[in-house]
């Protein structure tokens, strides 16, 4: 099978096209003919050493796809090492894809929706009539957050993004406003996108000096709730005395250990897809990059110049 693997850590330039064998199908595993590939943010740590990195090298990267299975049926889910032409899926966990979805659409639903889902439900335990703020409003997560958080009843939606056109797709998806998501004068533009008034929910999966200005927003009962650092950088401590003097709270959430506790079926896939299909959220398909072209992908992702759910296509 074609496949993109890694040999050492370090940037995307560190991937390399090879020809593998198939991969071996265990108890329980079904194989399926690659359609296109995931690419997540979680790939480039990986690739550098940082998050959960292999235990040995070389490493085919990747955990989502979608294919054919041997039944024909055009399936979706998570495995091991998705950058390559073939893969297995687990039988109990995989997803029939409704025809209408474009790969980079269905994926988008995986990781990116199941994360945006449970930002809001089951961390912020968002109610009906909240602020939200959805930072990165235009990328994988944030794309899907700004449409779920008004599903399911937000009073009003502040999305970030770094540009004047990102911005504008987060206000097509349903946001109420939009502003610049940099951490110099975050707190104003993001109180005056509130009319006035401090939020009662903020999504981040920036860090660094955004997730500490972000704390300086939250309403009375507000809740901020982190899932990653794209900004590379650590924020400091939080003192839990603030947060008592404005019955705050500051939670994490990470999708892999909801995974391995429920399934992915478990984890709330299909009413996703529902909602997908009766046009109630609309998944956004970014780029769209050849598979040899897996280093250029990655780049782009990194460096921000993407939108919406960026694929490997077979």
């Amino acid at each position: 099978m074609r496949a993109i693997q890694f040999a050492r850590f370090g940037g995307p330039e560190v991937l390399e096209a090879v020809e593998l064998p198939d991969p071996v199908v265990g108890p329980g595993q079904v194989p399926v003919e690659v359609e296109a590939a995931g690419v997540n943010f979680s790939d480039v740590r990986q690739i550098a050493g940082h998050n959960s990195p292999p235990g040995s090298l070389p490493f085919v990267p990747g955990t989502e796809v979608i294919g054919r299975d041997a039944l024909g049926r055009r399936v979706m889910g998570f495995t091991a090492n998705g950058y390559a032409s073939k893969a297995v899926l687990d039988a109990g966990d995989l997803v029939v894809v409704p025809g209408s979805f474009g790969a980079g659409e269905a994926l988008a639903l995986l990781a990116q929706g199941l994360t945006a889902l449970h930002l809001l439900r089951s961390s912020a335990r968002m109610r009906p009539g909240e602020s939200v703020v959805v930072h990165a409003g235009a990328g994988g997560v944030g794309s899907l957050a700004v449409q779920l958080a008004r599903v399911l009843g937000a009073g009003r939606v502040i999305a970030t993004a770094s540009t004047e056109d990102k911005r504008a797709l987060a206000r097509s998806l349903g946001a109420d406003a939009a502003v610049d998501g940099a951490a110099t004068g975050y707190a104003e533009r993001v109180i005056e996108a509130n009319r006035g008034r401090p939020v009662d929910v903020v999504l981040d999966a920036v860090g660094g000096e955004v997730f500490e200005a972000a704390l300086t927003v939250l309403a009375m009962f507000g809740r901020l709730v982190t899932y990653g650092s794209a900004a590379g950088r650590t924020a400091s401590p939080v003192d839990p005395a603030r947060l008592v003097a404005g019955n705050q709270g500051v939670c994490g959430f990470w999708l892999k250990p909801l995974l391995a506790a429920r399934g992915l079926c478990g984890a709330g896939i299909g009413e996703l897809v529902d909602l997908a299909v009766a046009g109630r959220i609309r998944p956004v398909a970014g780029g769209v990059y050849p598979l040899g072209e897996a280093r250029r992908a990655l780049a782009d992702l990194a460096g921000r110049r993407t939108v919406g759910k960026v694929v490997l296509k077979l």
